[in-house]
């Protein structure tokens, strides 16, 4: 070998030397967290298991350690290489370190409890026509430690505005992060040919499954239409029934076609603002 290269040093493999580096690295990126406990809390950890990472006392399991890697954008490399080195690899966008603490692993880690998995149905005044309401249904999911919004545009709503009705084309998708006082989507089509943000919170005076705020699109201020609605998504959950009742119905309907609930929560009696 070349004098002036230097070889790649040797990953440890003693036990106690891999326990001290993953309670390193775990210590260092822990430390831009605002809290141990809620960090603990997030991860599904108990506090005193945590401690022991942290001092190299043990390892956790493979499930365990799956969930922090996730959790932290990393890979299984932290029981084996310094975190210096590990962050030369490329950065996850929302945890690159120019936006970490704004972004990052605390927003992006939405509780099931908070904003459950499943389907939902939703309802908000049309941008086009404020005499009817647009219904659908989206489905939110969990994969890679983010949470994802997907659903299609309904196709009587699309067709009214004279726009393509293509599966391709109705297709939208979404990243959920979570807020103070609950959670926003950022939702694109295909492309990012049309987009809105979603900001909704958990409505507690009527059932626990609704969810109640606003959406606004990104489009030029116009002399007709709307660009900001007050919104409720209704959590269907795995009911079957509900789920294929609200798919048979129409999307594009009337106050008279809303449940009671549904049009008090839209408080289609006061101004937006």
């Amino acid at each position: 070998m070349p004098s002036d290269l230097k070889a790649m040093p040797a990953p440890a493999t003693d036990p106690a030397q891999l326990r001290a580096i993953f309670g390193d690295n775990l210590r260092d990126l822990s430390a831009d967290y605002p809290s141990v406990a809620g960090l603990c809390r997030d991860l599904g950890i108990n506090r005193t298991q945590f401690n022991r990472y942290l001092t190299g006392e043990s390892f956790p399991r493979p499930d365990v350690l799956h969930r922090i890697c996730q959790f932290f954008g990393t890979d299984a490399r932290i029981l084996l290489e310094r975190s210096d080195t590990l962050r030369s690899a490329s950065f996850d966008l929302l945890g690159h370190p120019v936006v970490a603490g704004f972004f990052g692993a605390e927003p992006v880690a939405v509780p099931e409890e908070l904003f459950p998995s499943g389907i939902y149905r939703f309802v908000r005044r049309s941008f086009v026509d404020d005499t009817m309401f647009v219904r659908g249904l989206i489905n939110i999911h969990r994969e890679d430690g983010y949470t994802f919004l997907r659903g299609s545009e309904p196709i009587d709503a699309l067709r009214k505005q004279g726009l393509s009705t293509a599966r391709r084309d109705r297709e939208f998708r979404g990243v959920v992060m979570r807020q103070e006082e609950g959670i926003m989507i950022i939702v694109t089509h295909r492309n990012s040919m049309a987009c809105s943000f979603n900001f909704l919170a958990p409505e507690t005076s009527f059932q626990p499954n609704l969810w109640e705020g606003y959406v606004t699109r990104t489009v030029r201020e116009k002399i007709s239409g709307i660009r900001a609605t007050r919104m409720v998504y209704e959590h269907l959950g795995n009911n079957t029934g509900a789920i294929l009742a609200a798919a048979r119905g129409k999307a594009l309907v009337g106050l008279e076609d809303l449940p009671p609930f549904h049009a008090r929560l839209l408080r289609l009696d006061q101004p937006f603002r």
